[in-house]
């Protein structure tokens, strides 16, 4: 081997090394990525399942309530669904609009009082 060749085969191993060391950076910086966003999504996914256990035991204190909902006459029943939908069932207002969903106090003893008759 003549020294030009030897200098060429330097130079093309040479050029080669720095493609090889870019795109390893860029692999590197690819990488460095992936690991953020699996990082931020190990994050995001964690507050999630905690929110939905916040509502599992929101979704079960209700469903404990609903059992007592369930103890009322069907007649009251429609009464109380009347009112959630935001209209009156007492005697006084009856079937108006409620306004701006307030309670009413004497719906309210209508669907859930004490009744002995």
């Amino acid at each position: 081997m003549d020294k030009r060749s030897l200098y060429d085969g330097f130079s093309s191993l040479e050029v080669e090394l720095r493609e090889t060391l870019l795109r390893l950076a860029e692999m590197k910086e690819g990488l460095h990525e992936l690991v953020e966003k699996n990082t931020t999504l190990e994050i995001e996914n964690q507050r999630l399942r905690e929110h939905l256990q916040e509502l599992n035991q929101l979704s079960q204190a209700s469903s404990d309530s609903d059992s007592s909902k369930q103890e009322l006459s069907k007649s009251r029943m429609n009464l109380e669904k009347l009112y959630e939908e935001g209209f009156h069932v007492c005697n006084i207002l009856y079937g108006s609009r409620r306004e701006n969903d307030e309670e009413c106090a004497f719906c309210l003893d209508v669907i859930y009082g004490e009744r002995n008759k």
